[in-house]
């Protein structure tokens, strides 16, 4: 699987000016390397995968029966899957931090090269890939602020690397509060029926397994109203892919 994930980096597909644009001195460490991570940053704090949920991606003990946690045991989410990189804290938070409100866009095609590593991954444990990529969409005011929905920028290059076509198939009807600033009780009724499929995009759903990008999993709640979304305009399946994990909640 990852072999055929590698042929296609190096595919016409991939854009031969990237490395052009990617940083010159690693995100991490800051020492000098032709890559945005360099390749001793990466090996030391993105090739550890503990054992995780597979509906989740909370991380669960080795020596668990289950193969999804509790809370995905007891409250069944309506997304079936979900694949993510690593937890969201220290070095992994600075990558999502540095890209989303630093406007550090060279990250993104990284971000979404270790994604896809991830992915390949669970594919060799049994995970089905999505037939369909979409990428979570941004209301229209914080689009205008940001300038960019970074989301989408992961989604892009992440898209040729799977070689899964990549589809906007979600509209924002409202601009909600940041998940970030409210309590977890608030957060499901925050983002309560604030998506849509629209016409135009009803006949790719229907009947797909379709892969849900996004940076940060924290509750759950925003992907979780996007998969339920994505089931009542007839979605097969949805697999969320996902950089990184809050693990406390």
């Amino acid at each position: 699987m990852f072999a055929r994930l590698q042929s296609v980096t190096r595919s016409p597909l991939w854009p031969r000016w990237l490395p052009q644009l990617l940083p010159s001195s690693c995100v991490l460490c800051g020492q000098t390397d032709r890559n945005a991570l360099c390749q001793p940053c990466r090996q030391q704090h993105f090739t550890l995968r503990p054992r995780r949920c597979v509906q989740c991606a909370m991380p669960i003990p080795t020596t668990a029966k289950e193969i999804r946690c509790g809370d995905c045991l007891k409250y069944k989410p309506a997304f079936d899957a979900t694949v993510v990189v690593a937890d969201y804290a220290a070095p992994a938070d600075q990558l999502v931090l540095a890209l989303k409100f630093g406007a550090r866009l060279p990250l993104a095609p990284l971000m979404a090269d270790m994604l896809a590593q991830a992915a390949a991954h669970d594919a060799d444990l049994g995970l089905k890939l999505p037939t369909l990529l979409t990428a979570v969409p941004l209301g229209k005011l914080r689009l205008q602020e940001r300038g960019f929905n970074q989301s989408l920028e992961i989604a892009r290059p992440l898209s040729r690397l799977l070689n899964i076509p990549l589809q906007p198939l979600l509209v924002r009807l409202r601009d909600t509060q940041a998940q970030s600033t409210l309590p977890n009780e608030e957060r499901r009724r925050n983002i309560s029926r604030a998506f849509v499929v629209p016409t135009h995009a009803m006949n790719y759903v229907r009947g797909a397994h379709i892969g849900v990008i996004d940076d940060v999993i924290t509750t759950g709640e925003t992907l979780n109203e996007i998969a339920a979304t994505l089931k009542r305009f007839g979605a097969r399946r949805v697999t969320n892919i996902v950089f990184a994990r809050t693990v406390s909640k």
